[in-house]
């Protein structure tokens, strides 16, 4: 089992810390953070080590990491200590969870995180820094550029292209042949049928109210 080390102490980095536990070939031995960020010894039972020594007591050549952030600010947060990782000449490893259905001949980029129930087609291609959360389906010949977060249950059709550092919320659907520009969001709910605008953000039309309360309707 190779030994790694987790970039966080928030939520995403205690789910990474699980899931790499009950279904990798991992092992996961530490959590490193900012200096700055440093508020306990331990988390998970773990020792917590400062980013900015972390090689002195965890060298490059033994150990492995995982940059375990969440979507703030595009992706970029993220993004930034991904680069301060590999700067410091680290590993980054992916986690694919056995329960997707993993059907693409081409492999994923390197930090990676790709939950159960996804299902990834023939000839997608996946970048690195990507998350892509439970319950996706990413079509047949799709690209999904670096530093992306999929949130659940996105429909993603065939020949899509997702530029780098967007967010696509719960439930976001997208037409065949699709680009979605870089840092473009798109709330829960969006349905995208032609190519978006660099950094826009896309809402759903919202839900109405009735009038009537539930027990007046014929249902």
């Amino acid at each position: 089992m190779s030994k790694i080390i987790i970039f966080g102490t928030g939520d995403i980095a205690q789910i990474a810390n699980y899931y790499f536990d009950i279904d990798s070939e991992h092992e996961v031995v530490a959590f490193t953070v900012n200096q700055e960020y440093l508020k306990e010894d331990t988390f998970e039972g773990k020792p917590v080590a400062a980013f900015e020594e972390l090689e002195k007591k965890y060298p490059i050549t033994e150990y492995q990491l995982f940059i375990a952030l969440s979507y703030s600010k595009m992706n970029k947060i993220r993004e930034e200590k991904y680069y301060d990782a590999k700067a410091k000449g680290y590993t980054l490893v992916s986690y694919i969870s056995s329960k997707c259905s993993y059907m693409s001949q081409y492999p994923c980029g390197d930090n990676c995180f790709i939950f159960e129930d996804n299902t990834i087609q023939p000839f997608v291609k996946l970048g690195s820094n990507i998350t892509l959360w439970s319950g996706n389906h990413i079509g047949h010949h799709s690209i999904i550029h670096d530093h992306n977060f999929i949130s659940s249950h996105v429909v993603i059709s065939g020949h899509c292209e997702i530029k780098s550092n967007c967010f696509l919320g719960v439930n976001a659907t997208l037409h065949n042949n699709v680009v979605i520009e870089k840092e473009t969001l798109l709330a829960a709910g969006a349905i995208i049928s032609k190519n978006t605008v660099e950094k826009e953000v896309y809402l759903p039309a919202k839900s109405i109210l009735l009038g009537k309360k539930s027990d007046e309707l014929n249902f």
